[in-house]
């Protein structure tokens, strides 16, 4: 199998009105916080909110009469399964889509609404894909493969395609790193279009089976991660076989920095990225020396994030960027005690969001209790000068911001 950059030029002639034109725009913010030039496709402003739509319509769109009669079966997390499900009901093919039992919530309900058949099977993505294997040959079904298939990478090389004839002259364009198709077909693209461009891949910590697999070594993935659109334990053999080609080189980043790459492309940019797609911004903020003063292109993709998964994320950012702060204060257990700690809070403009008696449980006198208050505020120095005004006025004070330092 391969895939070359003439598969790419007809992938974006044959999709072109199957998919969405996602824009590519500079983003000034970013670029002022990380002192490198960013640009940002935003590939989640596709119908699924991912790039997947791309590769899922190119193979689609190529498949005979007699394989399209029979139907088609994927295996996915969640954005694979939505854009084959999506692209195969616009073109009358019966689609079985084979899920993981870690799948969120909102990925399984969006690819059923999307007129697919879900089967949950497998706690991994080997497992499902095993399951998904032995149900095409059964019932004689076409395998859809999220990555390691040549019209796939072809499709999904369209976004790379796109990005550099929209900003001509990126220094670097970083690119998540699951299966490796998106990747993949990246490096195909740019090298033809524009040579002076390097793409780079980024994975998660505990998930880093490209950046193995091209040094050498053997393979250890594992573990949970917010990125479960990328939580792949292997690379395809032909996207490896491209990046080992193309010289590419893929980066990993911890899980916090992806969870600070959702937050600020909420509050910068109000677009909403599921983990595999804010990894990007993920690398700048964890290489900031390596980024700065290059002209950065990153491919954001996946708007599919779990509601619940989210508020977490949102708050967790709250508390570490210490606006959020989570204070426990001794008090004697008498009237006014709780008015002078709510007073000395008001009065430097805390906003108090919770507050608890803990009288029970601790080391505490009887006639003592711990104040347990989550307080809201402008930034870590707010939340600082209010454990320092209750320090000053005789309140013992313990707060989140020692936890974070």
């Amino acid at each position: 199998m391969t895939v070359t950059f003439q598969d790419i030029e007809a992938a974006a002639r044959r999709i072109a009105s199957k998919i969405v034109h996602t824009p590519t725009l500079r983003s000034e913010t970013l670029s002022q916080i990380t002192g490198a030039e960013i640009w940002v496709k935003f590939e989640n402003h596709q119908f699924t909110a991912s790039f997947k739509d791309r590769g899922a319509a190119n193979k689609l769109m190529q498949l005979t009469p007699a394989e399209a009669h029979a139907g088609v079966i994927a295996m996915s997390a969640g954005n694979h399964a939505q854009a084959v499900a999506m692209h195969a009901a616009r073109l009358g093919i019966a689609a079985t889509i084979v899920m993981p039992r870690f799948t969120p919530f909102v990925k399984m309900a969006n690819t059923r609404n999307l007129g697919a058949r879900v089967l949950l099977e497998g706690d991994t993505l080997a497992e499902s894909a095993a399951f998904a294997r032995d149900t095409a040959h059964r019932e004689g079904l076409v395998f859809i493969h999220p990555y390691d298939d040549p019209a796939v990478i072809a499709g999904q090389g369209t976004a790379a395609l796109e990005m550099v004839k929209a900003a001509p002259g990126l220094d670097e364009i970083i690119v998540p790193v699951g299966g490796g198709g998106l990747i993949a077909g990246a490096a195909i693209a740019v090298e033809a279009v524009s040579p002076g461009t390097k793409v780079i891949g980024v994975e998660v910590e505990n998930y880093g089976a490209a950046a193995q697999k091209l040094a050498g070594q053997p393979v250890t993935a594992g573990g949970t991660t917010i990125a479960e659109g990328i939580a792949v334990r292997d690379i395809g053999e032909l996207p490896l076989s491209i990046l080992r080609e193309y010289c590419i080189e893929v980066l990993l980043v911890p899980e916090s920095a992806i969870e600070h790459a959702i937050v600020m492309l909420i509050e910068i940019e109000k677009t909403v990225a599921e983990g595999a797609g804010a990894i990007g911004l993920a690398a700048v903020l964890t290489y900031p020396e390596r980024f700065r003063g290059k002209r950065i292109g990153l491919i954001v993709s996946g708007g599919n994030i779990d509601t619940r998964m989210l508020a977490n994320v949102l708050m967790r950012g709250l508390a570490r960027d210490g606006r959020l702060v989570r204070l426990a204060i001794d008090i004697a257990d008498q009237p006014g005690a709780l008015a002078t700690v709510t007073r000395i809070i008001a009065d430097l403009r805390g906003n108090i969001v919770d507050v608890q008696h803990q009288r029970l449980f601790g080391a505490l006198p009887v006639k003592s209790a711990v104040l347990e208050v989550l307080v809201e505020t402008q930034d870590r120095a707010h939340s600082e000068s209010i454990v320092n005004a209750l320090t000053k006025a005789g309140f013992v004070c313990r707060s989140s911001l020692a936890e974070l330092d």
